[in-house]
């Protein structure tokens, strides 16, 4: 990293450090308090996840913290284990290893290949989650459980809310969604929504829950042994924390390059990622990812570069060791009416405008994400939503496909009679999903002596269609059928017998165009002197 890459537009960059770090705020503390490892661990997630994948990250004004879908995933993990930080730690340290990993095997780059209803129904699954899991808190209410179980929860100990927490979060809302515009320019509103709710409660003395004592001074380690059996546990947990930060992050990114024109390095990116979720599991800090919306704010605060994420967390530092007595007098009834905005921010309206207008297989896809992500696991509703994704466009291709047979009429060389070829013309994608389309279609020509499979047409080839091909053939050739196939050009061919075709057919048995196949199989058939009648 360069003095100038660092320090070039220093202005730009010191006010949207700030301005992030002032939005982070409020969610950092919101969100560690929801995972429940404490308001603490989400601020020192958001400064050393945030600093050290500003310095090694591979998208310069990117800010990264605590984001909803980490948060989800670190609160299952709470509830499996907790009395037990150490091993929660363990998880968030491994997801950064895992992360790192990642970087090095080019994964990164598949991001482009998640179909859009996939991440729409995920998006919109995290966003109703969270917005599921601070319905007890916005109450007053202890919360506990899945989100699913939050709801049962709270309709059962309905007598129990409590009207204070009922009407600071009315009034956190309030300002969250009213506040007029002139004011957002200069004040975020979850920050006023935070300090206006405090300053409220302590007025009033409302008897209501709050953050709690957050400790000052710097971090401690927080790892240490666990068990092979625990390690086996959290394994699986890791992996999902790494996948699910990895997407997270990258998804950011795109967005970022679409803003600036600029391109980020998704490997980088990984790197920079693992390194702050490992840092942050040794030192109690909260697993993060790039977050869209500081990321944006950053950008639209003049953010250019690296310094921007750096300030951001140096700011945050500053919170944790000098404002963290008024920190611990935040009631959590105002940052569940945070993360409730939160919630509705994240899901995503974009596709729901359009979704009427969107096919059946799309929106089974987004619907099936969007269902299993609420009511099961985060990366197992992505890995089922492109599956299905896989699968129903593959039958889409395979209905695609054009497989014609037809005769083909050509008087032999001494005009005393006539030819009549099979030909077997396939038009699209020849791969697993239509392989038997093909293989059902040249029943057709099984009287014939003579069949060109002319593949000129076809835009693409997998091994499995390689395979039926060379099944295909060898089933006409033990009918005693002549068999020429025909490709667009001798690369392909020879990829093609190299594949598996030279089980059935040599070089001798390719043509490279329709005439020059037609002009083999008459001299096949003038040298073994037949005269074929159709």
């Amino acid at each position: 990293m360069t003095k100038t890459t660092m320090f070039t537009n220093l202005k730009g960059n010191l006010f949207g450090g700030i301005t992030a770090s002032v939005i982070a705020l409020p969610l950092a503390l919101a969100f560690g308090v929801s995972s429940g490892l404490g308001a603490a661990a989400g601020l020192w997630g958001a400064i050393i996840v945030g600093l050290f994948a500003s310095i090694f990250g591979g998208t310069a004004t990117q800010i990264s913290g605590p984001t909803g879908p980490m948060t989800v995933v670190i609160a299952s993990l709470v509830l499996t284990y907790p009395d037990n930080p150490k091993i929660i730690f363990m998880a968030i340290f491994l997801a950064g290893l895992v992360q790192i990993c990642l970087s090095f095997t080019g994964v990164a780059k598949l991001i482009h290949f998640v179909p859009y209803p996939v991440v729409s129904g995920f998006m919109c699954g995290i966003g109703v989650i969270i917005i599921l899991l601070q319905l007890a808190p916005f109450l007053g209410l202890e919360a506990s459980g899945t989100p699913i179980e939050q709801i049962f929860q709270v309709f059962k100990h309905l007598p129990e809310i409590s009207y204070p927490a009922i009407i600071l979060s009315i009034i956190a809302l309030a300002i969250i969604f009213l506040t007029p515009k002139k004011i957002v320019k200069y004040c975020p509103t979850s920050l006023l929504a935070l300090v206006i709710g405090t300053v409220v409660s302590m007025a009033f003395h409302f008897d209501v829950k709050t953050i709690g004592e957050i400790p000052l001074g710097l971090p401690h380690f927080e790892l240490g042994l666990i068990s092979f059996h625990d390690f086996q546990a959290i394994l699986p947990l890791a992996i999902t924390l790494a996948v699910l930060g990895s997407i997270d992050s990258l998804l950011t990114c795109l967005v970022v390059d679409s803003i600036t024109n600029t391109k980020h390095n998704s490997n980088r990116e990984l790197v920079g990622q693992g390194i702050g979720n490992a840092l942050a599991g040794m030192f109690g800090g909260l697993a993060g990812a790039g977050a869209t919306m500081r990321t944006l704010i950053n950008i639209n605060s003049g953010a250019t570069g690296r310094l921007s994420g750096v300030v951001h967390s140096i700011f945050l530092i500053c919170v944790v060791l000098f404002l963290a007595p008024f920190a611990s007098q935040i009631p959590l009834a105002v940052l569940a009416a945070i993360l409730i905005k939160v919630g509705i921010d994240i899901i995503d309206y974009k596709y729901l405008k359009v979704i009427a207008h969107s096919s059946k297989a799309d929106i089974l896809v987004m619907a099936t994400v969007f269902v299993l992500t609420v009511i099961d696991d985060l990366i197992f509703a992505v890995g089922v939503g492109i599956v299905l994704s896989a699968v129903l466009f593959a039958a889409r291709a395979t209905q695609d496909l054009k497989v014609n047979t037809y005769d083909h009429e050509i008087p032999n060389l001494d005009g005393d009679c006539k030819l009549y070829l099979g030909i077997l013309h396939i038009d699209g994608m020849f791969f697993f999903g239509s392989a038997s389309t093909v293989l059902a279609r040249s029943e057709a020509l099984l009287k014939k002596e003579t069949i060109i499979v002319d593949c000129q047409k076809i835009k693409s080839m997998d091994i499995s269609a390689t395979f039926a091909l060379e099944t295909m053939i060898s089933r006409l050739k033990g009918d005693n059928i002549h068999v020429i196939v025909v490709f667009n050009n001798a690369k392909i061919a020879r990829e093609q017998l190299f594949s598996g075709l030279s089980q059935s057919i040599t070089r001798h048995d390719i043509a490279l165009s329709m005439d020059r196949a037609i002009e083999k199989a008459t001299r096949y058939h003038n040298e073994k002197g037949t005269c074929l009648i159709k």
